[in-house]
């Protein structure tokens, strides 16, 4: 290290004596980090919309288990008192903030309560989500407006005003929860238009939300979960399942704890030189 350093300050030294100022300037490259110190969210705050129970309160719980500070904001206060309470229990650093993601109003509200406690926001999980299953030709033009509103226009303007927050400091990390409905179909089914076009349209999103940001020191990702239990998709699963099994490259419905790991890489320094990128967690099925 010493004889690196003395040879860059060397050369440094014999470009820098044809200047009038005969200036000596070097940059020392810092030394990479330790694995665990890249995935260490300890200091860090995070909003996770929909983080009071299934899977939005799993990578909720992820991110604290890795030291982060956390707002979950939800719909239902009986819900989300509960995971408050069962969250500060274990020793986590947690709030929680009512909210419709899809009222620009509450979304304000919920990121001052975070920059207000925590001074800044450094990660945005957009989990908050509803589905509604109909064949396209029977869909109803208020239950697809709904899905999309939440689906879509939900996470746009929770990216949007966390987005205002994180380019003050040009840091941060956005995660939208995508689904492989986004990405693949079954003639089989279930149908569901407007969640398979709401979920199409936050991979879009994600992509351009990376490109207007990225420069500016903010990642923009999305995790795409296949088939996990929870109350949104169970009804389905049970219809699914045994096909899941027979077809599936991992012939299994995904597990508790295994959207956790991933939540926590893209939230980290561990997943620095990632962005615009959709992760599919789903045990095979898109391959």
């Amino acid at each position: 290290m010493v004889i690196y350093i003395y040879l860059i300050a060397k050369l440094t030294y014999s470009r820098a004596a044809s200047c009038s100022r005969r200036e000596l300037v070097f940059t020392i490259t810092s030394m990479p980090k330790h694995v665990r110190e890249l995935f260490d969210l300890t200091g860090k705050t995070a909003i996770v919309t929909g983080g009071s129970r299934g899977i939005g309160k799993e990578m909720a719980e992820g991110l604290a288990e890795a030291g982060a500070n956390l707002i979950l904001c939800a719909r239902r206060s009986e819900w989300l008192d509960e995971t408050v309470e069962e969250f500060r229990g274990r020793g986590f650093e947690v709030d929680g903030v009512l909210c419709d993601v899809a009222k620009p109003d509450d979304v304000r509200a919920v990121v001052m309560a975070a920059v207000e406690k925590f001074g800044k926001v450094d990660v945005l999980i957009n989990n908050a989500g509803i589905s509604w299953g109909a064949m396209p030709e029977d869909m109803a033009l208020d239950k697809w407006r709904q899905v999309l509103d939440v689906n879509l226009t939900g996470c746009f303007l929770f990216a949007q005003a966390v987005g205002r927050e994180m380019l003050k400091r040009q840091t941060g990390s956005i995660i939208n929860i995508a689904s492989i409905a986004g990405i693949t179909s079954s003639a089989n089914g279930p149908f569901y238009a407007g969640y398979a076009a709401s979920k199409a349209g936050l991979i879009g999103l994600t992509r351009e939300l990376a490109a207007s940001w990225g420069r500016k020191g903010i990642r923009v990702n999305a995790i795409a979960p296949g088939f996990f239990h929870s109350r949104l998709a169970d009804a389905v699963i049970d219809l699914y399942e045994r096909s899941i099994q027979e077809n599936n490259v991992i012939p299994r419905v995904g597990s508790e704890g295994e959207l956790k790991g991933v939540a926590v890489f893209l939230a980290s320094d561990a997943s620095s030189y990632i962005t615009g990128q959709t992760i599919a967690v789903d045990g095979g099925m898109t391959v």
